[in-house]
């Protein structure tokens, strides 16, 4: 599962289908496949059902047991996979190039610099959840570290990664200690006591966070009044939000994740993990050890938040730090699975189906926001806000099933999917041949 035949040395082109390592790309379709189940939410429903899922899409019933499911088995671990599997891509990029001895900067960075670009139209012209941007930023820094041993990265990645833990723990600390200033104040005020200038700024600073994050139900309903609206009330709508996830959530929150999962994908790589290089003992471990441990912090954590009724505070301190650890680990467990089939050889048909999907992840990554908003926005069907959480489901299947026989009937005919195709022609300046037939007559594009 795992061979590959070695390129020509001194020549610089894209992937060839021989190049390509089948027990990737089937953990990329699964990651892919995987994240829509989340983002269905994000298509479909106002954003502040994020913070507090009982705003919006139901929350009791079915609705609850799918919100549970998808939190436990989704929710952060599929995004922590493709982000892994971006990690692990530089590695097998730095590897095939220092085989036919060609320098990788060049060719790395205009990949990486046409990836911004691509998300930056993606984020702001069609959906403001977005990840290429994270992955090109990160992507831009990480690239140092391609020389870096695997014990290095592992190391790095896991101190990144609790790091920016780091970062919402203080956050939410620095939550408390205002929101208890805001609480005295009110007890001060309300007995005719003198209140400190300092006390009246935390109480003010309380309050703007609190206004952050506890959205009103005018708030929901002017979302979704603009995402039913034509194409230019969903743009109004959709810049800023797309300007806060690319300021303040990659500072805070959304950099040291991916970053620090892009560092242990890189090192797993190097480990000969993800190219089903192990052994299956050594997988089925993986998979034991990252559920024993993951589902208890996630479903933990879980059950936490929803006990404490989704408050900022709790969320930041103790939330957040359970399900970010106990993502990584389940997501490493669905890892370990996935592997372990592509180890065995069984199920050749699915894996098949989910490689296809795999390689040509940025058209079904885009094909899906194109999709859905084209279903759920006013431009299209405008259909966001008429759904609960379990309907969504139908959806989410529905473009499955497309994909998974699309992105096979299409990787049968041609080396690229759509995407892939424009991306590579314009980081190796050349169009390249995009039938099968066609690349199997033509000469390798040059540097």
């Amino acid at each position: 599962m795992h061979e590959k035949t070695p390129p020509a040395s001194g020549v610089v082109a894209p992937v060839g289908q021989a190049e390509r390592i089948a027990s990737v790309d089937v953990l990329r379709g699964v990651a892919l496949l995987g994240i829509l189940f989340i983002n269905i939410e994000f298509f479909a429903l106002p954003a502040a059902m994020y913070f507090n899922p009982s705003l919006s899409g139901g929350f009791t019933g079915i609705n609850l047991y799918e919100w549970l499911f998808a939190s436990t088995f989704f929710l952060n671990k599929m995004m922590a996979i493709f982000s892994m599997l971006f990690g692990a891509g530089i590695v097998l990029l730095y590897e095939r190039f220092e085989a036919r001895g060609v320098p990788l900067g060049g060719v790395y960075y205009r990949r990486v610099l046409w990836l911004l670009l691509f998300g930056l139209i993606h984020s702001y012209l069609i959906w403001y959840g977005d990840i290429l941007v994270t992955y090109a930023i990160c992507g831009l820094l990480l690239f140092l570290f391609r020389r870096k041993s695997a014990r290095f990265l592992m190391i790095l990645g896991i101190v990144t990664l609790l790091f920016g833990l780091l970062i919402q723990f203080g956050s939410g600390f620095q939550f408390k200690m205002l929101r208890s200033a805001s609480e005295q104040v009110e007890v001060a005020r309300a007995e005719g006591k003198a209140v400190a200038s300092y006390q009246e700024a935390m109480a003010e600073a309380w309050s703007e966070i609190e206004s952050m994050f506890k959205v009103t139900d005018e708030e929901i309903a002017a979302e979704t009044e603009a995402y039913r609206g034509g194409y230019s009330e969903n743009l109004a709508q959709r810049v800023p939000e797309t300007i806060m996830m690319q300021t303040q959530a990659l500072a805070f929150v959304m950099f040291w994740r991916v970053a620090g999962l892009m560092l242990l994908g890189m090192s797993l790589m190097k480990l000969r993990v993800f190219s089903a290089g192990r052994s299956m003992r050594f997988y089925v471990g993986m998979a034991v050890i990252g559920y024993a441990i993951g589902l208890p912090l996630t479903i933990f954590g879980t059950n936490s938040m929803i006990a404490h009724e989704f408050d900022i505070v709790h969320r930041f301190m103790i939330g957040n730090q359970l399900n970010g650890i106990g993502s990584v680990l389940v997501a490493l467990g669905h890892a370990g699975v996935v592997l372990a089939i592509c180890k065995s050889g069984t199920l050749s048909g699915l894996r098949r189906l989910l490689a296809g999907v795999g390689q040509m992840a940025l058209t079904n990554y885009l094909m899906q926001s194109l999709i859905c908003t084209a279903i759920f926005y006013g431009f299209g069907f405008g259909l966001f806000g008429r759904f609960e959480r379990f309907e969504l489901l139908g959806f989410v299947l529905a473009v499955w099933l497309l994909q998974l026989v699309l992105s096979r009937w299409w990787m049968n005919r041609f080396r690229f999917g759509p995407a892939e195709w424009a991306w590579r022609s314009v980081v190796y300046w050349h169009r390249q041949p995009m039938r099968i037939a066609d690349s199997n007559r033509a000469a390798p594009s040059g540097s």
